[in-house]
């Protein structure tokens, strides 16, 4: 499992997300507080609640990621609704189905912390709210991934 996020501009970041073989990509906009938003959606699997869901603001479109936890693997769904401002409460069948993969819960949340902690260490978190505008960079959010992740998932990979 590989993600990546990049900020790309004043106020804009690509999110790349590819599980070997398929690959999606979104450049999500600064409305929300997206990075946090993903940080929060996997720390999510590690709950009672076996359904995480976020979404990032394409302005105008929404990109609706669906995490569902089954045992140690998480089932990752992207569906793409067209307006942001009038699909937020859509079912998520309504949106189109851009991007699916099944992959271990330890591997995507891996994937995400090494994202997230590449944006800090690229940008720094002042660095980070100059670029990304509205939002400080998400540190609560990361650590509690972390610590999550290390202490539940058998990750045999750097941290």
């Amino acid at each position: 499992m590989h993600f990546s996020w990049e900020l790309s501009g004043s106020g804009w970041a690509t999110c790349r997300i590819w599980d070997g073989s398929t690959k999606h990509q979104d450049i999500v906009s600064y409305c929300t507080n997206a990075l946090a938003d993903l940080l929060k959606g996997v720390t999510g699997l590690y709950g009672l609640h076996g359904i995480q869901r976020f979404s990032f603001d394409l302005e105008p479109a929404e990109a609706r990621w669906i995490l569902r936890r089954r045992n140690s693997d998480v089932h990752i769904t992207i569906r793409r609704f067209p307006d942001m401002s009038t699909s937020f409460d859509a079912p998520d069948g309504k949106g189109t189905l851009v991007w699916t993969s099944t992959r271990p819960r330890t591997s995507l949340a891996h994937a995400v912390l090494v994202a997230a902690e590449k944006v800090r260490r690229t940008h720094g978190e002042e660095g980070y709210l100059r670029k990304w505008g509205l939002h400080a960079f998400p540190t609560t959010e990361l650590e509690t991934l972390r610590h999550l992740h290390l202490a539940a998932d058998d990750c045999a990979l750097q941290h």
